[in-house]
């Protein structure tokens, strides 16, 4: 099994940070390997980058309906690397229901957080006539509360004597990985509801971040960053730092552009149907008066203005590609950690050059939650509340209740 031929023999396990005798030798830096290895290495990595990159680009221009599938693929795909770390131990000691278990509480977590955005963005897709579908909708956080009773007594139920302690820490496992992985995972369907900009910018910052920290400390990384990942250098950090930041705010620019990625999802299209919107001010050219002492040090090398135009988007992607270098990166850390802790290299084989899943987008779920709770802290609430979300709650009231919505708007507008 995968499992097994990844665990690492104590013999191999010289980047732990729990080395068993003396102190082991650290692996050599990318810029001091020499031979063809190395340069193999380095082009399977970028061939299968290109790959990846290329399937991502299709699965983009095939809308936001495919996309939310991609991410709850890829959020299950993480989910069973990391759950697979416990699987062996689990099958030597003849404990079935855990692995079923373990899929089971993943299901009903993704029918509560994924069903909140659903019912939110395709309630109209449903005819009023359609009860059973009606019954869900109304009723979601109750069904979702009894499929987790559910699971709840099925796990008590299951419990076998002599391996309680090995069945509580399986089920807090558990938790902790549908804590890390599949909430975060709903945030991120939600950045690709508020327009498409607000999941794909990000993304990208983290893709170009770690692109540039490898091929930054593949030619000039001599410095060591931290322990927990040996092979990562100062040199790096700080290229992919000024490379992000750049390419952030020229991206940011360019996709400001197109409708197809700056309008919300006021209702989720299963046949491809493209969003159009009137772009809000965020992504509207606008001209800024530039600081005094920026316009003094623009003259001295010759560059003579006082004002630039750019869209507003490319000032909050200043924010947004400094997380990507500084902070978003410590999730690969942790996950670095974490593997060390278990004695694993990877958490799959799936990507060549890459690992598994988890290796590849460990970063993206932290990055994934900042762009989140930056729109909801910086940007939705200074805008204005969307017509379009207010008249379905106003369709689905009873015609009572619509006729004191019009007196209450007739009595407001009257008083004007």
């Amino acid at each position: 099994m995968s499992e097994v031929r990844k665990r690492k023999s104590s013999k191999d396990d010289t980047s732990s940070g729990e080395p068993s005798a003396g102190k082991p030798a650290e692996p050599a830096l990318l810029v001091e390997q020499s031979g063809s290895d190395k340069w193999r290495k380095a082009a399977v990595r970028a061939i299968f980058s290109v790959f990846m990159l290329g399937g991502f680009g299709v699965i983009i221009w095939a809308g936001h309906f495919y996309l939310t599938l991609m991410v709850v693929f890829l959020q299950m795909l993480s989910f069973k690397e990391i759950i697979a770390i416990g699987y062996v131990i689990t099958k030597e000691k003849k404990l079935p229901w855990t692995r079923t278990l373990n899929w089971y509480f993943l299901f009903a977590s993704n029918y509560y957080l994924y069903g909140e955005n659903l019912i939110s963005h395709s309630q109209e897709t449903f005819h009023k006539d359609n009860q059973v579908a009606n019954f869900a909708i109304e009723h979601h956080r109750f069904i979702s509360f009894l499929l987790y009773i559910a699971g709840f007594v099925l796990f008590v139920l299951s419990l076998k004597k002599g391996h309680y302690k090995f069945q509580f820490g399986q089920f807090a496992w558990t938790h902790i990985t549908l804590m890390l992985i599949t909430t975060q995972s709903q945030f991120i369907i939600s950045n690709i509801f508020h327009g498409m900009i607000w999941f794909l910018l990000p993304v990208l910052m983290v893709i170009c971040n770690d692109i540039m920290a490898y091929w930054f400390g593949f030619f000039f990384g001599r410095t060591r960053l931290i322990q927990l990942s040996p092979k990562k250098t100062w040199e790096g950090f700080i290229g992919a730092l000024f490379s992000t930041v750049l390419f952030g705010f020229l991206a940011s620019g360019y996709l400001a552009q197109f409708q197809f990625f700056v309008c919300p999802v006021e209702r989720l299209a299963f046949d491809g149907t493209l969003v159009t919107c009137t772009p809000s001010a965020l992504f509207t050219l606008t001209e800024y008066v530039l600081p005094p002492r920026l316009v003094a040090l623009l003259a001295d090398v010759g560059v003579h203005r006082t004002t630039a135009t750019v869209y507003p988007i490319q000032l909050h992607s200043l924010f947004l590609s400094v997380f990507a270098s500084l902070i978003a990166p410590f999730g690969g850390f942790f996950a670095s950690g974490f593997k060390r802790a278990f004695k694993i290299k990877d958490f799959g084989d799936s990507i060549p050059g890459h690992g598994g899943i988890t290796d590849r987008f460990d970063c993206q779920y932290m990055m994934g939650m900042f762009a989140y709770v930056y729109y909801m802290s910086f940007i939705q609430s200074a805008a204005v509340p969307d017509v379009g979300k207010l008249l379905p709650l106003i369709y689905s009231l009873d015609t009572a209740k619509q006729r004191e919505v019009l007196e209450a708007l007739q009595t407001h507008l009257g008083g004007q």
